[in-house]
């Protein structure tokens, strides 16, 4: 006998249906996530010698020198930006505003969680490895903060992944494919600029991006924030 339309079984196993694949994917890539950040922190705490002669061969390839112009400077400043501190806090404190009018509380204090808190990550995770940053014969950019993970990288990755996961039930599939591509291009560029300017190395902005993205999907499950969740937006 076919159970009708709004049998209250038929829903729940239509929703299951529906809110498992996100949830199986995502615990799929926080996993993948957690074991690039793992790899990462062996080999630059071991002094793995093929990581580090790649990263020294890549930092100085893209390193775009202690004489360049104050238009470029300012090109570099801008393009690596969206991955400070401040910019997150733009973005995101608007959209607490928006969520508290709506009265959506769980979803704030997974915004609000998974913002503030991937900057004290970053820094606890440099304290402990002490990776100084890259050198160069030039001078660089000398800066006494640690290098790995790049902040400004963690920072990137992010924000991108609370934009989409808040987002995604909101938009059409092919808007969807154009945010992500968008985010990816973005992330990608915040990473470049950090080793044009000579302030990280390659593996530092790797591990800076698998760290923000898996810190978001971990907060984005507990909360129940992924689509179809109940911090899901509707």
């Amino acid at each position: 006998m076919t159970r009708p339309v709004g049998d209250r079984g038929a829903v729940h196993t239509t929703d299951a249906t529906r809110t498992g694949h996100p949830t199986a994917r995502a615990w799929w890539a926080v996993a993948a996530a957690a074991v690039v950040l793992a790899l990462l922190t062996w080999a630059v705490t071991a002094g793995w010698t093929p990581l580090l002669r790649t990263d020294r061969a890549l930092s100085e390839a893209l390193y775009a020198g202690d004489g360049r112009g104050r238009p470029v400077e300012w090109a570099l400043q801008v393009a690596t930006a969206p991955g400070s501190a401040a910019v997150r806090a733009v973005v995101l404190l608007p959209v607490l505003a928006w969520l508290a009018m709506r009265a959506a509380w769980r979803t704030a204090a997974w915004v609000l969680l998974a913002g503030a808190l991937v900057g004290p990550l970053t820094t606890l995770l440099k304290e402990t490895i002490g990776r100084l940053r890259p050198q160069f014969a030039e001078g660089g950019a000398r800066l006494e903060s640690l290098s790995f993970p790049s902040g400004h990288a963690s920072g990137i990755a992010t924000l991108v992944t609370v934009v989409l996961v808040l987002a995604w039930p909101l938009l059409a599939p092919s808007a969807r494919r154009v945010w992500l591509a968008a985010g990816v291009v973005l992330a990608v560029l915040v990473g470049l600029t950090r080793m044009w300017l000579g302030v990280h190395y390659l593996s530092d902005v790797l591990g800076g991006w698998a760290l923000g993205t898996g810190w978001v999907l971990l907060t984005a499950l507990a909360f129940g924030a992924l689509p179809g969740g109940r911090a899901a937006l509707r």
